[in-house]
């Protein structure tokens, strides 16, 4: 446990008391804290040990309260302005959510504010006369020293700047790499695997677009995601995943190498990016597939193309064009809102290049081997040894720990993670 001075934190960084001959955390001259004595050469002594740990001024535990007092205060302000809103219904819809966003660390402030004067109590009890509740004290302290760190990790995390695209359903694409046929198979795996883990978190999965392979595999295809914090969990997914296999077209019994690429778009709200319509071509021509007459005669499928940057979106599966214009346009845009987005963490992270969380397909993230009923993420150096739950759409293991360690990094960036 790390504690700190009234004035500054202790120089061996500790709850142990310095050596004989350094100064005491306070120094006021006059009023020499509890235990300590003022020497003829003017240095601070340590005489009793026990009366300094029960000085208030022997260590103030401050490590994140300080960082605590702004939000509590604003959070204080926002109950305040709520109870005078009036029928402002806008601005009182913009305090609760603020509200809303503050209340999982004012909580957890809470939790720590209570923990702290518990060990203070605790600490005094300790070293006090009475052998019992000393005993009992030593038990909370042990407790204490272990809910503590967590406290303020927990804490920590929470003080994170929070990305606004988390909670947002998500666009996902994935496109058969090399391998030929069995690439676009084991997209079509991909695709199964994604819809299973949305099932399992009762999420809804809308298909957008579809180009199938002649033997049942996929080409490409782009489905919605519909489900609170979506975005937060499948962003991990962005890049290269690598299958390793003896394909069913293969006669010799030999593994095959092939990959599919997989993109995680968080859904852009339009009031977010607006585009021109003289940058955007439109074509329309007949859809092909299922579908039903008129979707085979009438040409209700649409081809949207951004001219600026030469980006295709094509949507047919939709029963009218308006309908299918709707969706290519919803594609389009979350397409060039994640490329400005890229650019943005580019410039703001630019000592930062790791793969999690940055959506980069440059190298393989992800390995899923079937002779060996294994699937290796090598970001993070993580394997499991049952493929088939895994490709049934059990990931979090992966999610998480993915998670985890974007949090850690994030800490460290933002000096929190000492």
């Amino acid at each position: 446990m790390i504690f700190f001075a009234q004035r500054g934190r202790l120089k061996n960084g500790g709850g142990i008391p310095p050596k004989h001959g350094t100064h005491p955390p306070h120094r006021d001259v006059q009023h020499p804290p509890l235990g300590w004595h003022l020497n003829p050469q003017g240095n601070f002594v340590l005489r009793d040990i026990k009366k300094a740990r029960k000085s208030p001024r022997w260590y103030n535990p401050r490590m994140l309260l300080d960082k605590l007092i702004g939000i509590e205060n604003r959070y204080a302000e926002i109950n305040q302005e709520l109870m005078e809103v009036g029928d402002n219904y806008q601005r009182a819809a913009e305090l609760g959510m603020e509200r809303s966003n503050l209340e999982p660390l004012i909580k957890k402030a809470g939790e720590y504010h209570k923990a702290i004067e518990s060990l203070d109590e605790a600490k005094v009890l300790q070293d006090g006369d009475d052998a019992e509740l000393a005993e009992l004290a030593a038990m909370e302290l042990a407790e204490l020293e272990e809910l503590i760190p967590q406290l303020e990790l927990d804490i920590k995390t929470l003080l994170l700047p929070k990305d606004p695209r988390d909670r947002r359903n998500v666009i996902m694409e994935i496109r058969a790499g090399t391998g030929g046929d069995e690439a676009g198979l084991f997209a079509s795996d991909l695709y199964r695997m994604y819809n299973r883990y949305a099932d399992n978190r009762k999420w809804k999965s809308e298909m957008l677009s579809l180009h199938e392979t002649g033997v049942g595999g996929f080409k490409e295809v782009s489905f919605l995601i519909k489900g609170n914090g979506a975005y937060s969990k499948l962003k991990f997914e962005s890049g290269v995943h690598r299958v390793q296999r003896v394909p069913i077209t293969e006669s010799q019994g030999r593994i095959h190498t092939s990959t599919a690429t997989v993109a995680v778009l968080a859904e852009v709200d339009d009031v977010e990016i607006d585009i021109p319509d003289r940058e955007i071509k439109m074509d329309v021509y007949k859809s092909a597939g299922a579908g039903g007459q008129s979707v085979q005669k009438n040409s209700t499928a649409v081809r949207l193309t951004h001219l600026p940057t030469g980006m295709v979106v094509q949507c047919q599966d939709e029963r009218s064009q308006l309908q299918n214009r709707l969706r290519a346009m919803s594609i389009l845009k979350a397409r060039i809102f994640e490329i400005e987005e890229a650019k943005r963490r580019a410039e703001i992270e630019e000592n930062r290049r790791s793969q999690v969380g940055t959506g980069e397909r440059s190298e393989k993230i992800r390995t899923y081997n079937y002779p060996q009923s294994r699937v290796t993420d090598h970001r993070i150096n993580m394997s499991s040894y049952n493929l088939p739950v895994v490709m049934d759409g059990e990931i979090d293991e992966f999610i998480e720990e993915l998670s985890t360690r974007d949090e850690a990094e994030r800490l460290a960036a933002a000096g929190l993670d000492k």
